[in-house]
């Protein structure tokens, strides 16, 4: 098996959490003895490569994140590009997202599974995962134990029933969180993560409060 695997996310390479996910996911399609190139549409300058890697292969995935159910204008924009082709094409999608509960990633992944039929092509079902928010900013260690599991799912993937095994099901994890752990994750969004995120903000040079209302300056 030949993947073309596009990075649907509008940030960049080096800072983008899908491009690592990616990495993984690829590392077990290389364990299977698959193979892969690996595309980025961030830069408009390699549209038209990846569009003819597109249409050239019929193996076909795209990895995006999910930001607040709204999947990327930028991934939208460039789809809107591609030709018409048929059913021998078959296209699947990675969706990550910082949300951790299945519930939040549902309703984009109702749209993309749309998408596949406005191609032409056929689907290829939806690998589902949340939790994944800033994985840029953890260590190599932190990293690799996070997007570990995406290798696991490129193994599966070498098999060729696309993401509509059981396995792949279950890859999202909890619907949803028991009310004990909402309760107990809304704490500490309140005070342990506030404070991270404000360092985290601090560092790329923010130099107000994150719920500062700037609109009322």
């Amino acid at each position: 098996m030949h993947v073309v695997i596009i990075n649907g996310s509008p940030r960049v390479q080096k800072y983008s959490n899908t491009e690592k996910i990616m990495a993984a996911f690829a590392k077990g399609l290389s364990e299977k003895g698959s193979t892969f190139e690996t595309y980025a549409i961030s830069d408009r300058k390699t549209w038209d490569i990846i569009r003819d890697a597109y249409i050239k292969n019929d193996e076909i995935l795209i990895a995006l994140p999910l930001y607040v159910e709204c999947v990327p204008g930028l991934l939208l924009e460039f789809l809107e590009t591609f030709p018409q082709k048929d059913e021998h094409t078959r296209l699947s999608f990675l969706l990550q997202s910082g949300f951790a509960e299945g519930c939040q990633l549902r309703c984009g992944e109702e749209f993309l599974a749309k998408l596949p039929e406005y191609l032409g092509v056929r689907y290829g079902g939806c690998l589902v995962k949340g939790g994944n928010f800033g994985i840029r900013f953890l260590g190599e260690e932190q990293q690799e134990r996070v997007t570990k599991p995406y290798q696991a799912m490129g193994e599966l993937f070498t098999e060729g029933d696309g993401f509509f095994r059981e396995e792949a099901k279950k890859f999202t994890g909890p619907e949803y969180f028991p009310l004990p752990m909402r309760l107990m994750m809304g704490l500490i969004f309140k005070t342990l993560a506030k404070r991270e995120f404000q360092k985290t903000a601090a560092s790329l040079g923010c130099s107000v409060p994150l719920d500062e209302k700037v609109w009322e300056t």
